[in-house]
């Protein structure tokens, strides 16, 4: 009764911090208790953008007036006497750093010109997703997590990106609960989430694999849900997941039902468990028996099944001889048809997805002419 008189703020805040104490043991999770596995990027490369900073770090290296050692002792000298440390040259040294002797200087230049700087970070350059991308590089997710939460550099990290990188980076490495902790420091440090930090929550939650990463999972949901944010689908089919290792059926069911456009490959096994857990097995078979017979064009994709779930369905109607026989004889024009994928739920959660936004700008591109130079449209009215 005491937590249901507390802000939901301190609700959450409480419910993620039981989630990383030490007696939190991890987990390896996967919907069919499928081995640990599954360390991908969750995040697309528009957003961490770490090709781009590879390059970048090159171009800039090539440029430089003089050595690289040359431009480190300067600033080594700026520090010692107390100078002013520019926004181009903390930008250029965090492009050099290829080492983690290298970041020691950057850090002891990130603390002075976050001194400097505090008070007039409106319509500043952010450093935050460009010191993360350097972490990534370095893999030095450690240290990324060590300044994120220090009081001295509160505000020098002050968009979700930063925080969404060294979640990724924090999960690809399999320690889910220091990606727990980056949630509570978005919540200490009022943060926005974007779409992307749900999905890097939840997904962290499902690979805990807890009662407590559950509550923690389900309690960002009703937030998200009552300050109207929309959640992605994959979201939800983390949340799912989560709920069903943890035999929350219920919640499972619910949650699935509220997915728009539920018809991805993860979805439709996700849909499967659902079932097989509810011992819904007859209308299981039928959903099984219409994806393997149904009469559909060339053109439309046929409908997935992971043989981890087919197998889990085949372990359930074994002491069922009507459904045995019914299940084996579907399993059989499944693979005949192709529609039987190796891949397991969890890798299906966990994938990389694609990136959308290159797509959108090669779309509203506008040629430009090559003899005028104009947007093409402007050109031809002209001629």
């Amino acid at each position: 009764m005491a937590a249901a008189s507390q802000p939901p703020e301190r609700v959450l805040l409480l419910a993620l911090r039981s989630c990383v104490r030490p007696r939190v043991s991890l987990v390896g999770s996967g919907c069919c208790q499928c081995p640990l596995g599954a360390k991908r990027y969750l995040l697309t490369e528009n957003i961490v953008k770490l090709k781009e900073f590879q390059h970048k770090k090159v171009v800039i290296a090539n440029s430089l007036p003089g050595t690289k050692e040359i431009y480190f002792r300067n600033l080594e000298e700026k520090l010692t006497q107390n100078n002013l440390i520019l926004k181009e040259e903390l930008k250029t040294l965090l492009h050099l750093c290829n080492s983690r002797d290298d970041m020691q200087l950057a850090k002891h230049v990130i603390y002075r010109y976050h001194t400097e700087n505090r008070n007039v970070s409106l319509g500043e350059y952010k450093f935050g997703p460009l010191f993360m991308r350097l972490c990534y590089e370095l893999d030095l997710e450690e240290a990324a997590l060590e300044l994120i939460r220090d009081q001295h550099l509160r505000g020098f990290f002050s968009d979700c990106t930063s925080f969404n990188i060294l979640m990724d980076m924090l999960f690809l490495k399999g320690k889910y609960e220091s990606a727990l902790e980056v949630v509570i420091e978005m919540k200490n440090q009022d943060v926005k989430f974007s779409k992307e930090t749900y999905d890097l929550a939840f997904a962290v939650c499902y690979k805990l694999n807890s009662r407590e990463s559950l509550k923690v999972c389900t309690t960002l949901r009703e937030e998200a849900l009552i300050k109207g944010e929309v959640l992605s689908r994959r979201a939800s089919c983390f949340a799912v997941a989560l709920a069903l290792n943890q035999n929350q059926v219920a919640k499972a069911k619910s949650i699935f039902s509220q997915i728009m456009k539920p018809e991805s490959v993860t979805c439709i096994n996700l849909n499967i468990l659902i079932h097989l857990h509810s011992n819904m097995l007859e209308t299981l078979m039928t959903i099984l028996k219409d994806a393997a017979e149904g009469n559909l064009s060339s053109f439309v994709k046929r409908r997935e099944f992971s043989e981890e779930v087919l197998a889990s369905v085949k372990e359930k109607v074994q002491d069922v001889p009507s459904l045995r026989a019914r299940f084996d004889e579907i399993y059989g024009k499944l693979h005949i048809t192709g529609q039987v994928t190796m891949h397991t739920v969890d890798a299906m959660l966990c994938h990389t997805p694609r990136d959308t936004k290159s797509h959108v700008e090669l779309l509203n591109k506008r040629p430009v002419s090559r003899q005028t130079y104009q947007p093409l449209s402007q050109s031809l009215l002209t001629e």
